[in-house]
C-alpha cells in the first residue's frame, strides 16, 4: 500500500495541500485513492469552513499526478504542470466537508504522452457518486 508520506514524495503538492491519504489500487491505466482531508476544518481549499464539491477536481488532479508518477516511475516532481481543461463535470452534491465517509477517488487515463494527458474521474463515498468528469493536463510546461 502507498501511504500519505510516500504520496507526498511523488506529487508536487506539499503539506496540507497533499490531499490524498493512500492508494488502494493502481495499474497501467487507472488509480483508486482514498482521502479523508475533506473533513479537515483546516483544509486549504475550504472557504468559510466549507469545501465546495468543485474542489473534488483538485483531488482528481492529485490522483492523476500520482498515477503518472507511478506508471512512469518518475523519480522527481514535475517542474510545472496544470489542468488545461475540465469537461463534462457533474456535481451530485454541493459540499464535501459535511460527508462523514472517506472519499474514493478513481481516475482512468484516456490518452497522453510526456507533455499532455487526459483522464476521466469519479469521486464517491459509501458507493454514492459525488462528482465525475474529464480533465486534460499539460505536464512539465516549463521544460525547455
Amino acid at each position: 500500500m502507498i501511504d500519505r508520506m510516500q504520496i507526498a514524495e511523488l506529487i508536487p503538492h506539499a503539506g496540507s495541500m497533499c490531499l490524498l491519504d493512500r492508494v488502494m489500487h493502481w495499474d497501467a491505466v487507472s488509480i483508486r485513492c482514498m482521502a479523508s482531508s475533506h473533513r479537515d476544518p483546516q483544509n486549504p481549499l475550504a472557504v468559510g469552513g466549507q469545501l465546495s464539491a468543485a474542489c473534488g477536481v483538485e483531488y482528481a488532479a492529485q490522483a492523476m499526478a500520482l498515477h503518472g508518477a507511478l506508471v512512469d516511475a518518475v523519480d522527481r516532481r514535475p517542474k510545472r504542470g496544470y489542468l488545461a481543461s475540465v469537461r463534462a463535470l457533474i456535481l451530485a452534491v454541493d459540499r464535501l466537508d459535511n460527508l462523514p465517509g472517506d472519499l474514493v477517488i478513481e481516475a482512468e487515463r484516456l490518452a497522453g504522452d510526456s507533455s499532455h494527458v487526459s483522464y476521466q474521474f469519479i469521486i464517491s463515498t459509501a458507493g454514492d457518486v459525488l462528482l465525475r468528469g474529464r480533465t486534460a493536463a499539460v505536464l512539465d510546461a516549463g521544460r525547455a
